[in-house]
């Protein structure tokens, strides 16, 4: 058994820890359980935003955030591997901030929302792949989506600026 399974072994899904570090679920998906768990964060961030207001979205991306770093960190102790696959609560409030920031509140935002913020996760462009590299908590975890979603709300408004422009 590699580590990856031999890691899995160690996950409660009745802990609610794991649960949500886990995506409720989602993060066990394979392959790319990041994806998965994007998705997962995704469809429950256009719900979200059907009740409340893209702000509202924005300080529950923060409180996931900061939630996020202890059940990251506990869970990939729990596992015994740090930032493994399937812990992808990071992903979660990381897209709950991009679908609070997207210009547009429609399917076309939301998409391409879902589709820059997986490249910048996946590719991890600098500084991100620096912050990824060498910060080893859930922290560190918890960062390197959140610069992802940094760049995708960046580039999302850029765009968005260009078209407005004619450009």
């Amino acid at each position: 058994m590699n580590d990856n399974k031999l890691a899995l072994t160690k996950v409660n899904m009745c802990d609610p820890v794991h649960f949500l570090a886990l995506g409720f679920g989602s993060g066990l998906i394979s392959p790319a359980p990041g994806t998965w768990g994007t998705l997962a964060g995704w469809l429950i961030g256009i719900g979200l935003l059907q009740f409340i207001a893209p702000l509202t979205l924005v300080v529950v991306a923060i409180s996931a955030f900061v939630l996020g770093i202890y059940l990251c960190e506990k869970t990939a102790k729990d596992m015994g591997v740090h930032d493994h696959g399937a812990i992808v609560w990071d992903e979660i409030a990381a897209i709950w901030l991009v679908l609070a920031f997207i210009p547009q509140q429609n399917w076309l935002w939301y998409c391409l929302a879902f589709v820059v913020f997986r490249l910048f996760d996946i590719f991890k462009p600098y500084p991100i792949n620096y912050f990824d590299e060498n910060v080893k908590s859930g922290f560190g975890i918890m960062l390197d989506d959140l610069l992802a979603a940094i760049y995708t709300i960046l580039s999302m408004l850029a765009l968005f600026c260009l078209i407005r422009l004619g450009l």
